[in-house]
């Protein structure tokens, strides 16, 4: 009988505990703080915004779209957060589509290139041809170092 309350003490125990989540991998999970189809520049470059000002500057002029969980409106900007890396990401010249980027599934730094995974979005058919130049501004953490991006799409 002491042999069964154990086992069975010991399975609820096993089936209660959930592992803890690592502090390391929410600080990894990036942001996107603002993307546009419209405002970025013609070539692909990116830029580590250093300060508010800069993060300002980057967002004035702009009709920003705030991705997040809904909590901030569209005319407030988002703040610039302290304990991270904010890139501005300029995705060069688009013909026709949306190429605004609205999720990033993961990042990561191979041989000082920042990889970011984004969901795969199907362009093309009977679209408005529009010249745009859509732009992202996201974080990473601060212990990154790199020096391009790639961005690869993923089902």
């Amino acid at each position: 009988m002491k042999k069964l309350l154990i086992l069975c003490w010991a399975i609820v125990i096993g089936c209660t505990s959930t592992p803890s989540q690592n502090t390391t991998d929410m600080q990894t999970q990036p942001q996107i703080l603002a993307s546009e189809s419209q405002g970025g520049t013609g070539k692909v470059e990116f830029s580590i915004i250093k300060n508010e000002q800069e993060f300002q500057k980057a967002l004035k002029g702009n009709s920003v779209v705030v991705i997040g969980d809904g909590s901030e409106s569209a005319e407030q900007a988002p703040k610039f957060p302290k304990d991270k890396k904010v890139v501005l990401y300029n995705l060069g010249t688009f013909r026709s589509g949306d190429h605004r980027i609205t999720e990033i599934k993961k990042i990561s730094v191979k041989e000082n290139v920042l990889h970011i995974e984004v969901p795969y979005v199907e362009h093309g058919g009977m679209e408005i041809q529009v010249i745009s130049n859509p732009y992202v501004i996201f974080t990473v953490p601060s212990n990154y170092q790199f020096n391009a991006i790639e961005i690869k799409s993923s089902k």
